[in-house]
């Protein structure tokens, strides 16, 4: 009996896709540099008088100024938008900027889901490193805009009543902002590289669900033909 070509390929993918996941944590910094640039080229280039710029690297702080955690993925984002620090826990108070730090990972996970795949389905290795270099470009931009729709919330919810004027001086809908943060949190991540795929894939997917189907027309075939009967 014939191995199923799905089994096959889910026994490739259940392979490929956790090391396609460590190695996407390993080197993180690495993916995260392209998709930080563009969304320093668009928030630069269409909000230059909120943001200033975007480094790589960082640390997170509470609501107390504690650093909770700090990575060489993380995104700094500096501003133009001044906030006034009341003085707290021995530290003076005083007049700065407000530089948020972004975790861009959260919506970055679509680059191992599509690698996992893509490794997984039986094809040319030319066409194999054409299909990433395409899925690549086009969630890096997926990714840019996570950041750029993130870097937006966080003036426009999470710093006060300078942020929210900063925002509303730009002309900006806090809604709007809401509304494509959760579209770049929730629905990218998970849609993008699924879509990707199978657009690049679809003779493959046609031929696993034209072998699945054979077996089972083949059964019904005979079950409906019934016994031959006896000549009398």
């Amino acid at each position: 009996m014939a191995a199923s070509p799905v089994r096959g390929f889910a026994l490739r993918a259940l392979l490929w896709l956790p090391l396609a996941f460590v190695l996407w944590l390993a080197w993180a910094p690495l993916w995260v540099l392209p998709a930080m640039h563009l969304a320093k080229l668009a928030l630069l280039g269409f909000w230059g008088g909120l943001f200033e710029n975007l480094t790589l690297g960082g640390e997170l702080l509470d609501a107390a100024g504690r650093v909770v955690a700090r990575s060489s993925y993380f995104v700094t984002v500096t501003t133009h938008v001044q906030v006034t620090v009341a003085a707290s826990g021995g530290h003076a108070g005083g007049v700065g900027v407000l530089e948020p730090t972004l975790n861009p990972m959260v919506y970055a996970w679509s680059l191992p889901l599509f690698a996992g795949l893509a490794m997984a389905t039986p094809i040319t290795a030319g066409r194999r490193a054409l299909q990433f270099l395409v899925a690549f470009a086009l969630i890096w931009l997926t990714q840019a805009f996570g950041i750029c729709a993130e870097s937006l919330k966080v003036l426009a919810y999470q710093s006060g009543s300078e942020g929210a004027a900063a925002i509303a001086a730009a002309g900006l809908s806090p809604a709007a902002i809401g509304i494509a943060y959760q579209f770049a949190v929730l629905i990218l991540p998970a849609v993008i590289p699924v879509l990707l795929w199978v657009a690049f894939n679809r003779a493959f997917i046609e031929q696993l669900v034209g072998r699945e189907r054979e077996p089972q027309a083949h059964a019904e075939g005979h079950s409906e033909a019934g016994p031959p009967t006896s000549p009398t």
